[in-house]
């Protein structure tokens, strides 16, 4: 299966075929735009439209026995394709580029914090970043900084590396928990600023191409999680008064 969002997030449509229908409805294609929940990002929704233009609506996203099968999972009630079947995807724009906008937020949030990442999860509208840190900061001054970065419109682009050019520079890596994938000889980055000048690290999500993108957000609130763990609230809008 071919997952068209590796090299365009943009996508929001695409044609593909039916390769199989798992016994659990789930609906494997030749290729698809849709992404499959991974990373703290979740999968995405849609519908799959047939000749007929009938709909197949599209609860998820996710993934198979390896990371390179992605199953579509219709929602209850939904008609099953037949196997050959010619579809339309049908990405929910809108709630993907929001979750593009916010996972590239959560990557300028690991610049301003250079601290070891352990934990994070992208939504809509409230996503968090868990940080391996005891220090105190304060969240209007991240904010500023974030909004820094944003309002200087760096680029944002995706490069290829071999696994032995990632074994030769660790640091790259800034989850403490979670290694990058391997087994396909190769690691995706995304990359931010010219030259990766302001940020560089694995990730096989979905992001904007350019800082300015992603819009305003704030830090809404910095948790206490243990002696040595704080949880980052990044919403979307001005921070209030």
């Amino acid at each position: 299966m071919k997952a068209l969002f590796v090299e365009d997030a943009y996508l929001s449509t695409a044609e593909a075929l039916v390769t199989s229908v798992r016994e659990d409805g789930g609906i494997m294609l030749d290729q698809t735009c849709f992404y499959a929940t991974s990373g703290g990002q979740p999968g995405d929704t849609g519908f799959l439209e047939r000749d007929n233009g009938e709909r197949i609506e599209i609860a998820g996203a996710v993934n198979g026995a390896t990371k390179s099968e992605i199953i579509h999972v219709p929602a209850p009630g939904q008609p099953s394709p037949e196997i050959g079947e010619k579809l339309v995807l049908h990405i929910d724009w809108e709630r993907r580029h929001k979750l593009m906008r916010m996972h590239t937020a959560c990557h300028l949030l690991s610049v301003v914090c250079a601290y070891p990442i352990t934990g994070a999860s992208v939504s809509e509208t409230d996503s968090r970043v868990d940080f391996d840190m005891s220090e105190t900061i304060d969240k209007a001054e991240v904010t500023a900084k974030l909004m820094d970065l944003v309002n200087a419109n760096h680029r944002i682009y995706t490069q290829w590396i071999s696994e032995e050019d990632l074994d030769a520079n660790p640091d790259l890596v800034k989850s403490k928990n979670v290694r990058p994938p391997r087994g396909q000889g190769r690691i995706r980055l995304v990359c931010i600023g010219e030259d990766a000048a302001i940020d560089s690290q694995p990730c096989g999500g979905t992001h904007v191409t350019e800082t300015a993108e992603v819009g305003e957000i704030h830090i809404g609130k910095i948790e206490k999680k243990g002696k040595e763990n704080r949880r980052f609230r990044i919403r979307f809008g001005p921070a209030p008064d």
